[in-house]
């Protein structure tokens, strides 16, 4: 498909914006106490809006460095092996400011067609590094305003096989808000800005194709009351590359507990808990993920910023 055709919307079914501004959804951290995130509290962030989209009108185009181009229907992507992958979803943070930790994440099973079974059925050219996705998502938002969504994959992140047309949540066809018919399932990919070595901000920027390592506090809830005494810290921790292990501190990050973490299955977000002691009165507990490559998570100013939650004890 070329750009012309991108541009033009030839390519595009009919699919209404409804709603045409930005639809927000998500569940409070201390509602995630589930392994898999039942698809009714699977968080969207949807700067566009949602395509409606009819699955009949609804094409997969393939073109550029392939040698057979084509259109695939919905029943087309149904004739592919069914591929299930269990794996968190974490929001990147705000397009305008990748300083900002939105702490939205959740953890489904989902299953499709793999984008690489897809790409060699059409013959994909060995000298192809990139794949451009455009997605029928268009409008406006902040500053911005596209004609479509676009993402870039690597050929070589397509290879490792886990990357998903999917069509289905949890065992359901896929709802508007979650991308029906057919959602790209990848890491999202953000551009984050380069800095020179004395920390001087560029005109650069560079694309963001992994989940850095996080933790989430689950129990107890941000600005509840817990007992004094002894205290169960629970929550969930992810990312690209498996979590080592998670430490909680609860006197605002001074000193910090090390606490084990489950390991992880496929690509799902991994569960912690540690136990610690508590005296009257206010409260900053709080939780941060190492690695398997020793990379942890800042303090603040990132998207993967420490959590932070305040509790009374009493």
């Amino acid at each position: 498909m070329s750009d012309k055709d991108v541009m033009s919307g030839g390519w595009r079914p009919a699919s209404p914006m409804q709603p045409d501004k930005t639809f927000r959804f998500r569940v409070s951290a201390d509602e995630l106490v589930d392994r898999i995130t039942p698809s009714s509290d699977v968080f969207v962030l949807a700067h566009f809006g949602i395509p409606r989209i009819e699955r009949e009108t609804w094409r997969l185009h393939l073109s550029g460095l392939i040698e057979r181009p084509c259109a695939l229907s919905f029943q087309d992507m149904l004739k592919f092996r069914k591929h299930e992958i269990e794996a968190f979803i974490k929001c990147a943070g705000f397009p305008h400011n990748e300083k900002i930790a939105t702490r939205n994440a959740s953890n489904a099973v989902w299953a499709g067609a793999s984008l690489l079974d897809v790409m060699d059925s059409v013959g994909l050219n060995p000298e192809a590094t990139f794949l451009w996705l455009y997605a029928p998502d268009r409008g406006s938002y902040a500053e911005w305003s596209a004609e479509s969504y676009v993402k870039d994959v690597p050929v070589e992140r397509v290879k490792m096989g886990d990357v998903l047309l999917a069509y289905e949540l949890n065992g359901e066809q896929l709802s508007a808000e979650h991308g029906y018919p057919v959602r790209l399932f990848v890491s999202e990919l953000y551009n984050d800005p380069v800095v020179s070595e004395d920390g001087t901000p560029t005109a650069a920027t560079v694309p963001v194709w992994e989940v850095p390592p996080e933790a989430l506090i689950v129990y107890p809830a941000a600005n509840s009351v817990v007992p004094c005494g002894r205290l169960r810290v629970s929550g969930w921790s992810w990312g690209t590359t498996e979590i080592d292990f998670v430490e909680v501190s609860t006197d605002g990050g001074i000193s910090w507990r090390r606490t084990r973490v489950e390991r992880r299955h496929q690509m799902s977000w991994q569960r912690f808990e540690a136990e610690v002691e508590l005296t009257e009165g206010e409260v900053m507990l709080s939780a941060r993920a190492t690695n398997l490559n020793g990379v942890t998570q800042p303090d603040q100013h990132a998207r993967n910023a420490v959590h932070v939650i305040r509790v009374t004890a009493s």
